[in-house]
C-alpha cells in the first residue's frame, strides 16, 4: 500500500516507513516564532534549560502581528525576541518584512521540510509540501533547543478538485467551499492533501490559500505535490537548489475522498462569526461594508493585489466604507509598487498598511467600532477577531472585497468583471 503526502515526507524525516496513527520523534528543520506567542516560547525555553537553539540558522523570530507597535507593552516584547534573537543567533524578521509565513515560503520553507511554529497558520508551507504545523509554545520551545518534536503521524482526508474556477471565483471561495463542507472541526488533527487538476494549474500564490485556511477546518497539515510550480516558485526567491518532487503514491490509503467540481463553484463569503458558516455572495449580497481589508497571511500577494488594482482601476471607495490594504511581505510590496498596483490602490482611496498582519488579528491597523461590519480577505472571522466583540468580519476573496470597497455593499464581483 502507497504513502500519502503527509506519510511519505515523515517517513523520509525519519529514515523509515510510518503510516497514519504512528507515533514518533521527527527532525525538526525550521522553527518560526511571531511577537504575539513568541516571548512565551522563549521563556519556556530558558525555563527547561536551554541556552543555544539547535540551528540558528533555522529558527527565524518575527516580529509581524504588531508591526509596526501600537503600544509600550508589545514594543517590550519586540525589545525582548530581538535580544534573543542576538543571544542565540537566531534569524530576525523584523517590523516591516511581513508576515512569517509569506516570508518563511519565500526564503526558508522548502519541500520535504519538517516546520513547526507557534502559530495555527504555520501550515500555510504545505503549499510547498512541507510537513509545516502550529504548536503550543512550549512545544516549540522543546523543537528550537533539541531539533526535534514528536508527532503522531496524521490520517489524510484527500481533496480531489477538477476543472477550471469560472470567472470571479479563486482559490479563496474554493477553499470557504471546502471548509463549509467538512466544517470547523471536520479534519481535527488530519491532513488535508490538496490535488486533481485544479490544483495543477494553480500557481503557488493562489495554492498557499489553500494550505493556509487548512487548519480552519481542523487540520493538522494541509498538503500539495511538490511540482513544477513550486520550483518556479523556489526559482522567482532564488532558491531553486532547494526543489525536489514529492507527490503522493497512486494507491495511498485516505481515511476519506471529497471531489469538488471546481467549475460549478460561485463567488462565496464566510459569515459571521465562523469560517465555516459559508453562503454564496448574491445570498448575502447588499450587506452594508464599513471597512474592506485587503490582506493577511492568505490574501496580501502580489497576485491579490494585482486583481484588487484591476478592479478598482479608474473607480474609487463608497465613501462610508474604508479600504486599508496591507501587502504580506516587503517583497509583495516592492513588487506592488513597481508594478503600479500600490498607485492604483492608493488612487482608488485604500491606505496602505506596512507589511505586517495589520488589522487581521485586531492588535492595530483597522479595529472595528461598535456594530461596524469588515469584509476581509484574512482566515478568521471569530467574534472579536478584528478588536471588536461588538462587531462583524465576512471573509471573502480580494475580488469580492475591491467590488465591495465600490458598492459599500457585498457585491458579487462578476458584476464589475
Amino acid at each position: 500500500m502507497g504513502l500519502t503526502l503527509a506519510e511519505k515526507i515523515l517517513s523520509q524525516d525519519l529514515g523509515r516507513e510510518v503510516r497514519a496513527g504512528d507515533f514518533a520523534v521527527f527532525k525538526v528543520n525550521l522553527c518560526l516564532l511571531q511577537d504575539g506567542t513568541g516571548p512565551l516560547s522563549v521563556r519556556q525555553f530558558r525555563k527547561l534549560g536551554f541556552t543555544k537553539v539547535f540551528d540558528p540558522k533555522s529558527v527565524v523570530i518575527f516580529l509581524d502581528h504588531a508591526a509596526p507597535s501600537p503600544k509600550c507593552e508589545l514594543s517590550n516584547d519586540h525589545i525582548f525576541l530581538r535580544e534573543f534573537a542576538r543571544e542565540t543567533g537566531s534569524a530576525l524578521s523584523d517590523v516591516g518584512d511581513g508576515i512569517c509565513h509569506q516570508v518563511m515560503s519565500q526564503y526558508y520553507t522548502s519541500p520535504g521540510d519538517v516546520l513547526i511554529g507557534a502559530d495555527s497558520h504555520t501550515v500555510t508551507g504545505g503549499a510547498l509540501a512541507s510537513f509545516a504545523t502550529g504548536m503550543g509554545s512550549t512545544d516549540v520551545a522543546v523543537g528550537m533547543g533539541l531539533g526535534k518534536t514528536w508527532l503522531k503521524v496524521p490520517s489524510t482526508i484527500r481533496i480531489e478538485c477538477r476543472g477550471d474556477l469560472p470567472l470571479g471565483v479563486y482559490s479563496k471561495d474554493l477553499m470557504l467551499h471546502i471548509i463549509g463542507k467538512l466544517g470547523a472541526d471536520g479534519a481535527t488533527y488530519m491532513s488535508i492533501e490538496f490535488g486533481g487538476d485544479t490544483i495543477d494549474k494553480m500557481p503557488m500564490s493562489a495554492r498557499l490559500v489553500l494550505s493556509n485556511m487548512a487548519v480552519e477546518a481542523g487540520a493538522k497539515v494541509g498538503l500539495m505535490a511538490s511540482d513544477a510550480a513550486a520550483e518556479k516558485f523556489l526559482r522567482q526567491y532564488n532558491r531553486g537548489v532547494k526543489y525536489r518532487e514529492i507527490k503522493p503514491d497512486p494507491d495511498a490509503k485516505y481515511a476519506s475522498v471529497m471531489e469538488v467540481d471546481s467549475a460549478k463553484l460561485e463567488p462565496v463569503v464566510a459569515c459571521p462569526h465562523t469560517v465555516d458558516n459559508v453562503r454564496p455572495v448574491r445570498e448575502v449580497a447588499g450587506t452594508k461594508i464599513h471597512q474592506v481589508f485587503i490582506g493577511s497571511c492568505t490574501n496580501g500577494r502580489l497576485d491579490d493585489l494585482a486583481i484588487a488594482a484591476s478592479i478598482l482601476r479608474g473607480k474609487t471607495r463608497h465613501p462610508e466604507t474604508r479600504l486599508i490594504v496591507t501587502p504580506a511581505s516587503r517583497r509583495v510590496y516592492m513588487d506592488a509598487v513597481e508594478a503600479s498596483y500600490i498607485k492604483t490602490l492608493l488612487e482608488a482611496g485604500a491606505v496602505i498598511m506596512p507589511p505586517g498582519c495589520a488589522a487581521c488579528p485586531g492588535v492595530h491597523g483597522g479595529i472595528l467600532g461598535d456594530a461596524e461590519a469588515c469584509l476581509a480577505t484574512t482566515n478568521r472571522n471569530f467574534l472579536g477577531r478584528m478588536g471588536n466583540p461588538k462587531s462583524f468580519v465576512y471573509l471573502a476573496s480580494p475580488a469580492t472585497a475591491a467590488v465591495t470597497a465600490i458598492k459599500g455593499v457585498i457585491t458579487d464581483p462578476r458584476e464589475m468583471l
